[in-house]
């Protein structure tokens, strides 16, 4: 009886154990991060996000998509490098890089993104467009998308 209480002891503790690790070790998706400086999802494709870095005392950071990814929203083609540089903080994402919007025939890159109330303010250079919040609660779904497998073989 005794060796049958300390075995369930021991697998308490591992299992408390087990758990308190894995609550320290798991790291925030690009999405949750998104949601942490007060933006929707719906700024990020979805399923190609591969990975982040980000350095949360500067709000520098880098998104790794799985390739190239253009899309169609809110009647504009959208496209996403497999690289996103910028920086982060309460409701604003400045000096973006990699992200651009397909404007009278030219792609315009998207510079910095603000959130206020309940909109989401773009900017491309001079040019500005407003959405409401609503149109980002999903992250949209890429309509084309090169992955960087692809891309390698076709520049060798």
């Amino acid at each position: 009886m005794e060796s049958a209480t300390t075995l369930a002891a021991i697998l308490c503790t591992i299992l408390i154990h087990s758990t308190l690790i894995n609550s320290f070790t798991e790291f925030p998706t690009a999405y949750e991060v998104l949601e942490d400086y007060s933006f929707p999802v719906g700024l990020l494709p979805d399923r190609v996000v591969r990975g982040y870095d980000l350095n949360r005392i500067t709000g520098e950071f880098s998104a790794y998509l799985n390739g190239t990814c253009r899309l169609f929203e809110g009647g504009y083609q959208v496209k996403y490098e497999s690289k996103i540089t910028g920086f982060i903080s309460d409701s604003n994402l400045s000096g973006l890089k990699g992200v651009s919007v397909l404007f009278f025939n030219k792609w315009r890159k998207i510079g910095q993104i603000l959130r206020h109330g309940n909109h989401v303010h773009f900017f491309s250079g001079v040019a500005a467009e407003k959405f409401h919040i609503r149109d980002f609660d999903e992250s949209p779904v890429c309509v084309w998308h090169e992955p960087e497998a692809d891309l390698l073989d076709q520049q060798a």
